[in-house]
């Protein structure tokens, strides 16, 4: 980077002392995927509230700091506003989406990394739920590569609620936890995309590649374990699917799934 930004420094120091402080161990696949230099637009599946913590740890080694798009509500803060503004992160406002696009078309046209949640929000039974365009539109605006994104393990540290009318749990702060960080091969998005096409293309990519890393032994339950941070589907008592739908409230402008569980 051409400039210090000593609050991201500031900020990631703070983040690898609170990693070593759990003992948490981020395994990253796949770094080489993200452009060297200049844009690119990587579009994560998202399973924990701090999975951008892990995204940018897994990429301290490239020297790239990632631009996230993140929910307005942060910036309610005064101190967090300033923070993250620093930081060259990007409030997303749901209901008015749009000052947020421009914002990250902004940044890539400047060369730099943005990341973005596409799903929106953490699925209650960890899968890969409706996704929104935007990532695809990007790509498909500015030239920047689509990089795919998989995360699994930190919806241990914290998780998802397991019923509409259960309270968010807390943090658990168990020692020793193991996060995924994969980054799959770009996509390019050619100027005359159908951007419904390509979010299906990538909702079938990160629901894979999801459940690829779900079904690493290391991060199955035990036999017996009672799993409620673990897909249903695949054994563990999360959120079971059609429930799921009732609970996670997804914009109209959404693509629907056309993958999943029982998808071909």
């Amino acid at each position: 980077m051409s400039r210090r930004e000593p609050v991201y420094a500031a900020t990631i120091g703070l983040g690898r002392a609170l990693l070593r402080g759990l003992d948490v161990t981020t395994r990253s696949e796949g770094v080489e995927h993200v452009p060297a230099t200049g844009p690119a637009v990587l579009a994560a599946t998202h399973v924990s509230f701090p999975d951008f913590v892990f995204i940018g740890r897994a990429l301290l080694g490239t020297g790239r700091r990632v631009r996230f798009m993140c929910r307005h509500d942060i910036w309610h803060s005064r101190l967090a506003a300033r923070a993250m503004d620093a930081m060259g992160h990007i409030p997303v406002d749901r209901e008015a989406p749009a000052a947020a696009y421009l914002k990250a078309r902004r940044l890539l046209q400047q060369g730099e990394v943005v990341c973005l949640f596409p799903e929106g929000g953490i699925s209650t039974a960890y899968t890969t739920r409706a996704l929104m365009p935007g990532a695809a539109a990007l790509a498909r605006e500015t030239g920047a590569p689509l990089v795919p994104v998989w995360m699994w393990g930190s919806q241990r540290i914290w998780a998802q609620k397991t019923t509409q009318d259960h309270p968010l749990p807390r943090p658990d702060l168990t020692r020793g936890r193991l996060v995924d960080v994969r980054f799959g091969e770009p996509l390019t998005v050619p100027p005359d995309a159908d951007l419904t096409a390509v979010t299906q293309d990538l909702g079938h990519r990160l629901w894979r590649g999801l459940e690829s890393l779900q079904q690493r032994p290391e991060h199955r339950p035990r036999p017996g374990e009672h799993a409620p941070w673990f897909p249903a589907h695949l054994g563990g008592h999360a959120c079971e699917l059609e429930a799921s739908y009732v609970i996670d409230a997804m914009p109209r402008a959404a693509v629907r799934p056309t993958w999943g569980p029982g998808a071909s």
